[in-house]
């Protein structure tokens, strides 16, 4: 495994590390399908190829090959929801949004179906002077700030705002951390307005390192208000498109 580390620091500010893995296909089984929510399903894979499989950091992804409609693979990204090394078996969440291919898999996935995977690529690890955790997403979301929350440590700051359909979309993590939990529930995942709402309400105190994940336009939309009008710097955040409506297996990672 290549363990190369570039970072970028300046004085009191984050320290952003990349760790680079190995790169790897993995043939795996599927071991378990459990419908968490009316939008999420959650699918537990095993087997042998799992040995030496790394996740370092909740904002990993690893590549899923699936088929699309016409019979030919496609590769789509997911967060590893967790990863269990001692019986060797990895989870994934899968939100039930536009139905690409992933999710249509997801869908009609049942025990002993096969899935290849690969990656992490790499992890970036976020540490330095962070007093407090500000994580807001939508569903695609979800399986990265429930695993953020559930890794941190005891007594560690944290507020969520997370965008579902309703309340049966919500979500219970268990964590050591001292979380604050927001839901905004909204019909539109492209619709802004509520978690804005939730944003404008809410007092960001220095220090604060926000991760930020949504569809494009509405990462786009809470990220030029959190560095205009509330002026958070630039080097405290770290924004993402997870999915962009109308336009298949694409991501946006806006510039820090």
């Amino acid at each position: 495994m290549d363990h190369s580390i570039a970072s970028e620091s300046t004085e009191a500010a984050p320290r952003i590390e990349r760790v680079r893995h190995e790169l790897r296909r993995r043939n795996l089984e599927v071991r378990s399908v459990t419908r968490l929510t009316p939008n999420m399903i959650r699918i537990i894979l095993g087997g042998a190829e799992l040995e030496g499989f790394t996740s370092l950091s909740a904002g990993d992804h690893i590549k899923v090959f699936v088929p699309d409609e016409t019979g030919e693979t496609v590769m789509r990204d997911y967060t590893p929801r967790h990863y269990d090394g001692e019986r060797q078996l990895l989870t994934l969440d899968f939100a039930v949004h536009d139905a690409g291919p992933a999710t249509r898999w997801a869908m009609n996935a049942q025990v002993g179906d096969r899935l290849q995977i690969g990656g992490p690529r790499g992890s970036q690890i976020i540490s330095g002077p962070i007093r407090h955790w500000l994580l807001i997403g939508d569903e695609t979301a979800l399986p990265s700030i429930g695993r953020r929350v559930e890794e941190m440590q005891a007594g560690t700051s944290v507020t969520t705002i997370v965008g579902v359909a309703d309340v049966r979309d919500e979500q219970q993590f268990e964590s050591l951390a001292n979380v604050t939990t927001l839901w905004v529930h909204r019909k539109d995942p492209t619709d802004a307005s509520g978690m804005l709402d939730s944003l404008k309400n809410l007092t960001i105190e220095p220090g604060t390192f926000i991760w930020l994940a949504a569809e494009g336009s509405v990462a786009k939309t809470i990220r030029n208000y959190l560095l205009t009008e509330r002026r958070h710097p630039q080097q405290w955040l770290r924004a993402f498109g997870y999915w962009v409506r109308g336009k298949a297996d694409t991501t946006e990672k806006f510039e820090d």
